[in-house]
């Protein structure tokens, strides 16, 4: 039986940046995960956002942390993850909308946003193109922006590899072994391996590895579309994200990346549940008809490919972090609601922080995403 510090279930957005923060602190740290290599879960999937504009605090604080770490990252360790500075803007054309959003922006500049409510005009000078017609303005978040989920899940399992992480490729959990409040091992169907902390990150499969552990753990996954065009002369920074729903779509989000093609995503209306990741022959009539409505522009831009990937969603929207109660040596960190990439990072340092430094300074993100909250209410930008 091979012995490590720690185990984190999961070589994907969050498994790969925590298990480098915790090798980095000095832990002997294993990480298993079922795909034949890192990052081919639900990080593959990720279209590339990174934002700190959420309404709460605990997401706030987590993704200012990813940025400034991923901002940094070819300066810091030499990895170029096509950063781009682009902003968050969500342009409003409907009068209740406008009065949740402007409600909200008090409350992110109290949490220390760098956001505002910005006119008309300003937003064409941003996107140009963008319909105009009904237009009442939007909030903007210039330090927001995008990278590539592949150049940084790489990055992040180099700089794992060296800093001493073992990984466990094409190996599926089958049990955990426990005696009273602790787990003893974990058991794939290739090796049993003990350790003094388990980590569920697991994304997709979280609840199923939860229960392997006795937890009912409230994730459950569904399923989202995205492509990507050929690549067009750079003409818009943003990620520009529209709130609007119908009879299809809860909201959509599409922005420019930093070789210039187009990336977008759509919000189902009503929610495909459960774990099909196969595309569908709806999805490109539809983010046709949102993207040609809001920017009349891209209409004659070819689509090169379509997929399709997996929101591991809680019940309000907010991810779930922190140690179940009646398992003291284990660790949650599932639930990312489809935003485990801008996520991660942060989280990932803050984990390795709270588990190999018991800092107490990050408790009121424990609080906050805490698996025993109400899950009552729910995340406005999720």
């Amino acid at each position: 039986m091979q012995k490590f510090d720690t185990v984190i279930i999961g070589a994907g957005s969050v498994g790969l940046p925590l298990s480098y923060y915790l090798s980095k602190k000095g832990q002997k740290v294993a990480v298993i995960e079922k795909e034949h290599s890192y990052g081919r879960g639900q990080n593959r999937a990720a279209i590339g956002g990174l934002r700190a504009t959420h309404s709460d605090p605990a997401k706030i604080k987590i993704c200012q942390m990813s940025i400034d770490i991923l901002k940094k990252m070819e300066k810091d360790h030499g990895f170029e993850i096509d950063w781009l500075e682009g902003g968050y803007l969500y342009p409003i054309y409907e009068e209740a909308k406008e009065t949740a959003l402007k409600e909200l922006l008090v409350k992110q500049k109290n949490y220390g946003l760098d956001i505002d409510w910005i006119s008309p005009e300003e937003i064409r000078e941003l996107v140009p193109g963008i319909n105009m017609n009904g237009l009442r303005g939007g909030t903007f978040s210039p330090h927001d922006g995008s990278a590539s989920p592949l150049k940084t899940a790489g990055a992040y399992y180099i700089l794992s590899l060296d800093a001493g992480t073992t990984f466990f490729f094409d190996e599926e959990v089958e049990e955990f072994s426990k005696e009273g409040g602790k787990l003893i091992s974990v058991k794939t169907d290739k090796r049993v391996i003990s350790a003094d902390v388990f980590i569920n990150a697991a994304g997709g499969n979280a609840k199923e590895i939860g229960a392997m552990c006795g937890l009912d753990l409230p994730v459950y996954p569904d399923s989202h579309e995205a492509g990507v065009t050929e690549p067009v002369k750079y003409f818009f920074k943003p990620m520009v994200v529209d709130l609007r729903s119908d009879n299809q779509s809860a909201n959509f989000y599409y922005y420019q990346n930093e070789g210039g093609q187009i990336i977008f995503c759509v919000t189902p209306e009503p929610k495909i549940l459960g774990k099909d990741c196969d595309n569908t022959s709806e999805f490109l009539p539809l983010i046709t008809r949102r993207i040609v409505d809001i920017h009349p522009r891209l209409k004659n831009i070819r689509v090169r490919r379509t997929w399709r990937g997996l929101y591991p969603m809680t019940p309000d929207g907010f991810p779930i972090v922190g140690r179940p109660k009646d398992i003291e040596n284990m660790f949650l960190a599932v639930g990312m609601c489809g935003q485990g990439f801008m996520l991660g990072p942060g989280l990932g340092k803050i984990i390795s922080e709270i588990i190999a430094d018991k800092t107490n300074k990050y408790n009121f993100i424990l609080d906050e995403l805490s698996l025993y909250r109400q899950f009552e209410g729910n995340e406005m930008l999720k």
